[in-house]
């Protein structure tokens, strides 16, 4: 068949190329045939490669919140202060804005969730752990500088993760009103005013 090679290609290549897809032309273009014509794949091979296109979605997730967690990684490694990394924390959490393409898979994963099987759902809790790891390490670290108030960590992360996935859903879907400037206003007043330490 013209255009269709005998040997798939890396496995990361095609999660890429899903990912650049949703970027370009948004979700709703993202059809095994479609992607199957930007890799050089048929359709029918790419169902064999991956089973489904839940799987497609989840694994092409995975991968986006693989190159996600190693940037976070740096972000909260650095040398600064406890509020100036949560602040990069917030950053990278919240979309870019309207159709932000790791937000439309996220959220195109979690509407999809609500029929995955056990091993589906164990592979997303492992990506919300992750992000919800980091932010209580770096609260705890925090409240042991003085720098934030003497809060519960895990239960403070529980509930920050929650404004944000709110306000991310609304920036994401683009609601009118929730631009990401006023969102991330918002958490930062929210923060200032439950978090930070008295001077």
């Amino acid at each position: 068949m013209a255009g269709v090679r005998r040997n798939a290609p890396p496995r990361e290549d095609v999660l890429a190329a899903a990912m650049a897809m949703i970027a370009e032309r948004g979700l709703e273009k993202l059809t095994m045939a479609a992607l199957g014509r930007e890799v050089g794949m048929s359709s029918g091979h790419l169902l064999y490669y991956f089973g489904s296109k839940d799987e497609l979605l989840l694994e092409t997730l995975e991968w986006s919140e693989g190159r996600l967690g190693a940037e976070r990684g740096r972000l909260l490694t650095r040398t600064a202060s406890a509020r100036e990394r949560l602040e990069a924390y917030v950053d990278l959490y919240v979309p870019d804005g309207h159709r932000d393409p790791h937000w439309t898979l996220w959220l195109e994963v979690w509407n999809r969730s609500q029929n995955a099987d056990d091993s589906a759902r164990d592979r997303q809790a492992a990506i919300e752990g992750a992000w919800h790891r980091d932010l209580v390490a770096l609260l705890a670290e925090g409240i042991s500088r003085g720098e934030f108030r003497p809060v519960d960590a895990d239960r403070y992360a529980a509930r920050l993760r929650a404004l944000l996935d709110g306000f991310s859903i609304h920036v994401a879907i683009g609601l009118r009103g929730a631009d990401r400037a006023h969102i991330l206003g918002h958490v930062r007043e929210f923060i200032e005013q439950t978090l930070l330490a008295d001077d």
